[in-house]
């Protein structure tokens, strides 16, 4: 049976149910038509041009990589979407990422992408690989590089060289990955040039097929440099490396047998210790996910009750919802997803009413809106689940903290600060979910990017920034009319109208999730039917690390 708190909120409104599917179906297809488009990386001359060469695209190689009759959980496919548009743009940042099992084992792929650019790194591309190799290391995941790759993008190399989280950092994780007994095996199948060659050597292992080639420097490079003539296949050929430089530890004669070989080797590989978390037997949740389609709605002014969400992802649509009675606009409460034992922070959309502490008297409390005494029962839940190493599942709907003289009469600022600094702390895997909006400061305090979170997830319906759309085109037209209006210029009623119109397109623009994802502040914007499988890969690859630091907040506001 569902908890009396999942089970009483179920909406089965049917009218509202159509209504909001229709709209949520409609983004929905339009992204699984844009990913479509993604996936097809250079297009059909670029396949065609890679097959020529007798190559599977990256794509190919890891349909053929992954276990039969599993998926391939991809992250960041939006990475650099409208994007570096003037270089005929760089789909999926040309190179994929994602998690996938691989002779039973969870691992992360990180595969280059030569139909796009001849696999160059563009910006967006190290970002992406550094985010990948990330969360390797966040969580421990052993991981396999598909190497096919021009080397960095010359045009654009003065962004991709020199700081943190560009290229460099690439062979920096390499190195840290690997002395932290991170399991890293890199198969070359096409070219690896340049700085680019460091990144297989520095693995733990290496594979190689026949026509690839690893070298520092290509032929016309070597001898413009040093006026030495030598062949690509002598100068850093599949044979020469397995003969003479001996740098190759495998060498293959084409991609289906050096996929086999990586297959093999990863069956072989040893089990360090798993996470402390508890896991069970997984029980489906008692709704069906689908129905989430109707039950939420991003609607302006709508309510919703975050519960009804929550019964359609946790195992048997049961939780242990913690001081329901308190602090209601953010629901906390223990649940099971796949069978893993986790703590949920979720915003509620409905209106609340209550009574205030100052004075006794009834108020109303508004959905997605944090409150002092909300802040504080969600810090002390997270202090709870940190004392208890269970992790945290954030489930994002928020407009921002409250404002307003009660708000800060009442310790708004303090409880606030109490919510973030155990945020910031937390010990425990953290993983987030942007189901509706997600602005201003109840995005940090709901684990926002910045919180190292494990993983960002984000619905189509998802929208962040500082401040909601018409709130903040608002302001930035009034700067903008004052900045006119003390330069001389007199704007009539029609330009004021387009400029509030055009400042909100551009503002809205960029609170949609595509925007975010293309910069990697999301890693893969879901279907929210699929949550609950998002989350389960996302808790598995947790578990994969058996180190939980000892928990301190430093000081809290009391």
């Amino acid at each position: 049976m569902a908890s009396p708190a999942l089970e009483s909120h179920i909406n089965r409104e049917s009218a509202d149910f159509t209504k909001n599917t229709r709209s949520l179906v409609d983004l929905l297809t339009e992204i699984k038509n844009q990913e479509t488009q993604i996936a097809e990386g250079g297009g059909a001359k670029a396949i065609e041009s890679q097959h020529k060469k007798g190559r599977l695209t990256a794509r190919e190689r890891i349909a053929k990589l992954i276990d039969p009759k599993t998926t391939f959980f991809e992250l960041g496919i939006y990475a650099a979407y409208e994007m570096y548009e003037d270089w005929g743009g760089a789909p999926a940042a040309g190179t994929i990422t994602g998690l996938a099992r691989v002779s039973g084992r969870l691992v992360m792929i990180i595969a280059n992408d030569a139909t796009v650019k001849a696999g160059a790194f563009f910006p967006m591309t190290a970002k992406k690989v550094i985010r990948a190799q990330n969360i390797a290391i966040d969580n421990r995941i052993p991981t396999l590089y598909l190497v096919d790759s021009a080397g960095v993008f010359l045009p654009l190399q003065e962004d991709v060289f020199p700081d943190t989280d560009d290229f460099g950092r690439v062979f920096r994780n390499n190195a840290v990955m690997s002395a932290m007994g991170i399991p890293q095996i890199a198969a070359i199948m096409g070219m690896c040039v340049a700085g680019g060659a460091y990144l297989p050597v520095m693995c733990d292992q290496l594979l190689m097929t026949d026509g690839s080639g690893l070298f520092l420097a290509g032929p016309a490079l070597v001898q413009a440099a040093i006026g030495q003539k030598v062949s690509a296949e002598e100068l850093g050929g599949a044979e020469m490396h397995a003969q003479i430089s001996g740098t190759v530890d495998f060498r293959e004669p084409n991609d289906e047998a050096c996929i086999e070989r990586l297959r093999s080797l990863v069956d072989k590989m040893g089990h360090h210790g798993e996470g402390p978390f508890d896991h069970k037997k997984p029980e489906n949740p008692l709704y069906p996910p689908e129905e989430i389609y109707g039950v939420f709605t991003n609607a302006p002014g709508k309510q919703y009750d975050m519960r009804d969400v929550i019964g359609r992802v946790v195992d048997g649509s049961r939780w242990d919802e913690y001081r329901p009675e308190h602090g209601e606009t953010v629901l906390c409460g223990y649940a099971r997803i796949g069978g893993w034992a986790v703590g949920i922070v979720a915003n509620q959309k409905m209106h609340v009413k209550t009574v205030d502490a100052a004075t006794g008297q009834p108020r109303i409390e508004f959905g997605g809106v944090i409150y002092t005494e909300a802040a504080e029962k969600a810090a002390r839940f997270i202090l709870d689940c940190n004392q208890h190493l269970v992790p945290l599942i954030f489930l994002h709907d928020v407009n921002g903290f409250m404002v307003g003289k009660e708000a800060e009469w009442s310790g708004i600022i303090r409880a606030g600060a109490k919510m973030v600094n155990a945020v910031s702390n937390s010990v425990v895997p953290k993983i987030a979910v942007i189901c509706g909006g997600s602005f201003g400061a109840g995005h940090y305090a709901m684990c926002g990017k910045a919180y190292d979170p494990r993983f960002v997830f984000a619905w189509p319906t998802a929208r962040y920034a500082v401040m909601g759309g018409d709130a903040a085109a608002g302001t930035l037209v009034e700067i903008r009319i004052k900045q006119l209006e003390r330069e001389g210029k007199k704007l009539s009623d029609k330009d004021k109208k387009d400029l509030r119109d055009s400042t909100r397109k551009t503002y809205e623009h960029q609170t949609d999730p595509r925007y975010a994802a293309a910069r990697l502040w999301v890693d893969a914007i879901i279907d929210p039917a699929h949550t609950r499988e998002a989350l389960i890969w996302a808790l598995e690859a947790a578990a994969l690390n058996p180190e939980v630091k000892e928990f301190k907040t430093g000081v809290l506001q009391t």
